[in-house]
């Protein structure tokens, strides 16, 4: 287990860096929640189409981003979330590359956060029983290489500065999905909405219920907890990086 860190307060401004729709409520939906209720400001940034998220023979690619759209906008509306950026990337085919970076370096500065969630890329196995998705783990890395040094460094990507996009760094990183966890959320009044935000994405759920997986993922996490004699039943884990 990683060091302990504590949780800094409630932030302001929130920008989001995931792979898919869906992956933020699966992996952080409460904490979501919690800071959306005690006034932070959430964007999602969704590097993907999630156009491949289905075994169904008659889905199609295009029709399946169109659903995937409605189904995200369902859970941020239960969340609280109210701006939903897509950079429209092939499902399946991320790559953290050079342009990659650049764009998630360029909404860095037009957001603005005061805090970043994202993937942990170095999450390649996770508890021996899940291989992460290479999106998952290309989005963590454009979210870090974005981060630091592009989005802080007005050396990197010029072509930005031109854009009127002056340097901003994000104080707070969090990575949820990951091995590594040093930090901890208490979810417990807010795991309902998490659940409900999640059956939003029907394509994805199909007949499964994730009330019980959910639930058992938050205990897990919340027995984890270093202070967990003074939290809640369930919590959200995540690896805290402070970049100053």
């Amino acid at each position: 287990m990683a060091e302990f860190a504590p949780v800094p307060a409630t932030p302001n401004r929130v920008l989001v860096v995931q792979a898919h729709p869906d992956d933020t409520e699966f992996t952080s939906g409460g904490t979501m929640t919690r800071w959306v209720r005690a006034g932070a400001e959430v964007t999602y940034l969704t590097l993907t189409k999630g156009n491949r998220g289905s075994k169904d023979a008659e889905m199609t690619p295009e029709r399946l981003f169109e659903i995937r759209v409605v189904e995200q906008r369902a859970a941020c509306d239960v969340l609280g979330v109210k701006d939903v950026i897509y950079l429209d990337h092939e499902d399946g085919m991320l790559v953290a590359d050079i342009d990659l970076r650049r764009e998630v370096a360029r909404v860095i500065r037009q957001v603005r956060p005061d805090t970043l969630m994202g993937f942990d890329p170095s999450a390649r196995i996770l508890g021996n029983a899940y291989l992460n998705h290479p999106d998952h783990i290309a989005a963590g890395d454009a979210l870090i290489w974005g981060a630091f040094p592009a989005a802080g460094n007005r050396m990197y990507f010029p072509e930005l500065l031109e854009e009127g996009l002056e340097p901003h760094t994000a104080h707070h990183l969090y990575l949820y999905a990951t091995e590594q966890a040093n930090a901890w959320i208490d979810i417990t009044d807010t795991i309902d909405t998490k659940i409900e935000a999640l059956r939003a994405h029907e394509s994805q759920l199909g007949d499964w219920d994730p009330e019980e997986e959910m639930r058992a993922w938050a205990r897990r996490d919340a027995t984890a907890n270093p202070n967990r004699a003074s939290a809640g039943e369930y919590a959200e884990s995540f690896r805290y990086i402070r970049q100053d």
